[in-house]
C-alpha cells in the first residue's frame, strides 16, 4: 500500500514537469505604419480587434500542434482590406452598403520567428482574393482572416517564408 502512495505525488511531479518543458510559442502582433494611417478609414478600433485576432489565431494553432514551442513569433500586420465596408467607412460615406458593397480582401503579414535556440527566421504572407468571384462569405473581414488562417496553416507546417 506504501508504494501506491508514493506513486500519486510522483505522477504529480512528472505533470508538472512536463507542462513546464512544452512552452507554447509566445505570439505578439503590431500594427504596421502605413496601416495605422489606413486604420482612420477603416476604424481604429476594427484594425486592433483584427491584429487580435491574427495573435489568437497563429497562438491557437501552434499551441494545438505543439509547433515552435517556446519560440517567440513577432508579427507585424502590414496590410488589411475588408471585404465589406467597416462601420467607419459607412459612417463617413453614407452611400455604401454594408451586406452589398463587396471588395477583394485580404491581407499582409510581415515578422520573425525567434525560435527557442536563439534563430531568427523571417516571415512574411500576403493572401488577397483575386475577384469578386472569390470572395466567398458574408462577413466584413472573410479573406483577412483566411489569409491568417493560411499562415496560421504555414506556420504549423514549418513553411516560415512563404510568397
Amino acid at each position: 500500500m506504501r508504494n501506491l502512495a508514493f506513486l500519486a505525488p510522483l505522477a504529480a511531479v512528472l505533470a508538472v514537469a512536463g507542462a513546464a518543458q512544452a512552452q507554447p510559442a509566445e505570439v505578439r502582433v503590431s500594427i504596421g505604419p502605413d496601416l495605422q494611417q489606413k486604420a482612420e478609414d477603416l476604424g481604429e478600433p476594427e484594425v486592433q480587434r483584427e491584429a487580435d485576432r491574427l495573435a489568437v489565431t497563429v497562438r491557437d494553432a501552434l499551441a494545438r500542434a505543439g509547433a515552435l514551442e517556446g519560440a517567440r513569433v513577432e508579427l507585424v500586420l502590414v496590410d488589411i482590406k475588408p471585404n465589406h465596408p467597416t462601420f467607419e467607412q459607412m459612417a463617413s460615406r453614407p452611400g455604401l452598403d454594408g451586406q452589398r458593397s463587396v471588395s477583394i480582401g485580404g491581407a499582409t503579414i510581415e515578422g520573425e520567428v525567434i525560435t527557442a535556440d536563439g534563430q531568427h527566421l523571417p516571415v512574411r504572407y500576403d493572401w488577397y482574393s483575386t475577384t469578386l468571384a472569390d470572395v466567398h462569405g458574408f462577413t466584413t473581414w472573410q479573406d483577412a482572416e483566411r489569409a491568417f488562417d493560411r499562415l496560421a496553416a504555414n506556420l504549423v507546417a514549418g513553411r516560415l517564408v512563404t510568397r
